[in-house]
This record gives C-alpha cells, sequence and structure tokens, in this order.
C-alpha cells in the first residue's frame, strides 16, 4: 500500500493514512517524513532513495510505503508503476501545491503544472499560462526559475513556499526576474503570468 501524508506537518494526515500508520506491521518512509511522524511510531524503515524500494518489496510482502505531499502527484506512484510493482491501495494525500494555493487564496483549476524535482522540464510552457504551479529542487531553483522566467520574457508575480506546513514555513512574493533567497531545495513556485 502507498500513502501521502500531505505537506509535512502532521496536523494534515487523513485519518485513514494516520490509522495505516500505526497498524501496518512495516512501514516505510524516507528520512524527512519519518521524522515528522517520530510521535505515531519509531520503528520506521528509513530509506534514501526511491531505488532501496525494490529491494524492500522482495523482502517484506506486505509493506506501507510513505510519501510526502499525494502519492499520484509527481509522486512514487509513478516509479512504482514503471517498474512493473503491484500496488494495491493508493491512499491520498494533501499535496503541498494545494496546501500552497490555498494559502495564497487563489484558484488553480487550468493551472500548468510542472515538476523540475529530479526531473528535466521546460520552463517554456508557462508562457502559454496565467497560472502555473512548479515543483523544485536543488538544482531547480526558484530563483534560477524566477531569473530564466525573465529571461524568457515573462513577467508578472512569482510566490515562493518553503518548508510549509511546518513553523518555519515562508511565503515570499516577488516580481519575475527578481532575486529569491532559496532558503530550501524543496519549494512550491507559483507564476501569475502577466500574458498579453
Amino acid at each position: 500500500m502507498v500513502a501521502g501524508i500531505g505537506p509535512g506537518n502532521p496536523r494534515f494526515l487523513t485519518r485513514e493514512v494516520k490509522d495505516a500508520i500505526e497498524n501496518f506491521e512495516k512501514v516505510v518512509a524516507f528520512g524527512r517524513v519519518s521524522n515528522s511522524l517520530g510521535h505515531i511510531r519509531k520503528d520506521f524503515i528509513r530509506i534514501e532513495k526511491i531505488a532501496h524500494i525494490d529491494k524492500l518489496l522482495e523482502e517484506y510482502e506486505d509493506i506501507l510505503i510513505l510519501a510526502s505531499g499525494d502519492p499520484c502527484f509527481y509522486g512514487i506512484v509513478e516509479y512504482l508503476k514503471r517498474e512493473n510493482i503491484k500496488i494495491e491501495k493508493i491512499l491520498p494525500g494533501l499535496s503541498s501545491f494545494q496546501y500552497m494555493m490555498a494559502k495564497l487564496g487563489i484558484t488553480w483549476q487550468g493551472a500548468n503544472f510542472l515538476s523540475l524535482h529530479g526531473r528535466k522540464g521546460k520552463l517554456e510552457s508557462v508562457k502559454n499560462y496565467k497560472l502555473s504551479i512548479i515543483l523544485t529542487d536543488k538544482d531547480n531553483t526558484p530563483s534560477l526559475i524566477s531569473k530564466s522566467l525573465y529571461e524568457m520574457g515573462v513577467k508578472g508575480r512569482i510566490y515562493v513556499g518553503f518548508n510549509l506546513s511546518y513553523e518555519d514555513e515562508r511565503i515570499i512574493k516577488a516580481e519575475i526576474g527578481k532575486k529569491i533567497d532559496d532558503i530550501t531545495p524543496l519549494a512550491v513556485v507559483v507564476i501569475e503570468n502577466e500574458m498579453d
């Protein structure tokens, strides 16, 4: 089974996911996920890379794999399906972008979604949408995205959410092209494109 834990703070766990974490014999989690849920249980099987899941599935038959955000939104489900790993059930979680959009009070239907988190993506699609939502990583930082969009001639606002749902959460608003302090490598970037 695969379950999404939401943006990080345990307050955003669904009851179904919390019950699964408490009741499964073997629960697999990445470092950041297991750290935030340490008050629920202490015996997580911690992994650092997604490829380590293959070995665990050879060793254990029935495990719960925890993923941040929602596992179906640029998440672990895509990897498992690509590797032909059978998934019995998926429990959804609140995605970090949903959390961010609620904080901003911006509706997101019709938005352009782009993940640069461990992926190669092209920012050119941002030019064709009034609203784009982008997931970042250590190589594709909000500061780099802001600069690249400016160089492409995109005008408008950029919002960046760092450590969303945690006590040290920061949401920054700037004009596209302005330098942004990259507080953490993982962030949600929202672009409001002033299209002509």
